[in-house]
């Protein structure tokens, strides 16, 4: 049988973040049965747009993917230029991820474009259809994206909601994030905390990623100061870059008197750093005021690390209350219980059994399966 040739359209190296490691690792699960490449950016976010301090990774490039720097996210010009070599290409199937109405003009027309033949398929895997934070433009934008669109998988069933607001009749699939397990092996505890310098007899929670207003930090930050916390003598990491102004976060520390609690990692964590993070912290808390699904549960997933949850979004739908993780209220009294509960009830051993077991069904496997099954209708 011959192989099929797979365009995957988006993020990727030399670009970082959760949005590259799901690209590069979706690419290495269908290369081994196919021809694979990864078309990314040349331009992403222009600088002006961008908040955070760098787009670019300080990590090797992978060394068996092919990727090729083409698109200009903001250049119709590009967009013109580029959809023709995918005409020309004539690949059987693009997939590409949608995460932002920013990039609707963009992956709309590249789109459109490439598959005037009538030959290749499009499958878009969603991160969102109505974003966190709302602009002018996001629903046509939006619109413009799915048009040519011909199957569609959603990560959680508030996206697959949201989808049918504007496609209520093409197929699509609910298949829950992958596990991210690209970011090394289990280390210890002991060894995990040794590498960050943290002392070991004490306790440790984590919040991970890009800090947001829609993330909650500022709610994790207040539940520290809840007298729950206070006397269990929680420490708090914080590791990953601000995406919005610090200064609100730093003036809520002072204000809190949390001294030493807090230890603020804010700078991008390289991939190779991932796991002493996630494996040093005793507890992984997402406080999110509001969500789709999230790459960190995944990430704590392969790292067999419990979770505290609020229940929004499709956060619920990947942390069973009681078995792996806590869901809570996004209030910081309710989120400081949850934390409380996991350390008085002792449930380390047991949530971190449950979380081995309940992993096995967040495979890759399963997720190019079902964009093939797609592709084929």
């Amino acid at each position: 049988m011959s192989k099929k040739k797979i365009l995957i359209l988006g993020t990727a190296y030399p670009f970082r973040g959760g949005l590259a490691a799901y690209n590069e690792r979706l690419a290495e699960e269908m290369q081994q049965t196919d021809d694979v490449e990864i078309w990314t950016f040349t331009v992403q976010y222009p600088n002006i747009v961008f908040p955070g301090k760098s787009q670019y990774s300080t990590d090797p490039a992978p060394a068996n993917l092919r990727i090729r720097r083409l698109i200009n996210s903001v250049n119709p010009l590009n967009w013109w230029k580029v959809g023709r070599q995918i005409r020309r290409w004539a690949p059987d199937l693009i997939i590409v991820k949608y995460w932002l109405p920013f990039m609707g003009p963009c992956l709309g027309t590249l789109l459109r474009l490439g598959k005037k033949r009538g030959h290749t398929k499009v499958v878009s895997v969603l991160d969102n259809v109505v974003p966190h934070e709302k602009r002018p433009g996001d629903v046509p934008f939006t619109r413009y994206f799915l048009k040519p669109v011909d199957a569609f998988i959603a990560m959680s069933q508030s996206v697959l909601n949201d989808l049918r607001q504007f496609e209520p009749a093409k197929p699509a699939s609910l298949i829950p994030h992958p596990i991210y397990d690209n970011y090394g092996a289990i280390v210890s505890k002991a060894a995990a905390r040794a590498h960050l310098q943290l002392d070991n007899n004490k306790r440790y929670i984590l919040f991970f990623g890009f800090i947001r207003q829609y993330k909650g930090l500022d709610l994790l930050l207040q539940a520290m100061a809840e007298e729950p916390m206070r006397k269990l003598d929680i420490h708090l990491i914080v590791a990953g870059e601000f995406y919005e102004d610090a200064a609100p976060y730093q003036q809520l520390l002072q204000q809190l008197q949390l001294g030493d609690r807090v230890l603020m990692h804010t700078d991008f964590i390289p991939n190779e750093a991932v796991k002493y993070y996630f494996c040093a912290a005793d507890l992984v808390v997402q406080p999110y005021k509001s969500a789709t699904q999230s790459g960190i549960s995944q990430i704590a997933y392969h790292f067999e690390k419990p979770m505290v949850v609020t229940n929004v979004g499709g956060l619920v739908e990947m942390v069973p209350d009681g078995k792996v993780g806590f869901q809570c209220e996004p209030e910081p009294p309710a989120i400081a219980a949850a934390v409380e509960k996991y350390y008085v009830q002792d449930r380390e051993a047991d949530m971190t059994a449950a979380l081995r077991e309940e992993k096995k069904q967040y495979s890759w496997e399963r997720m190019a399966a079902e964009i093939y099954a797609l592709s084929k209708k």
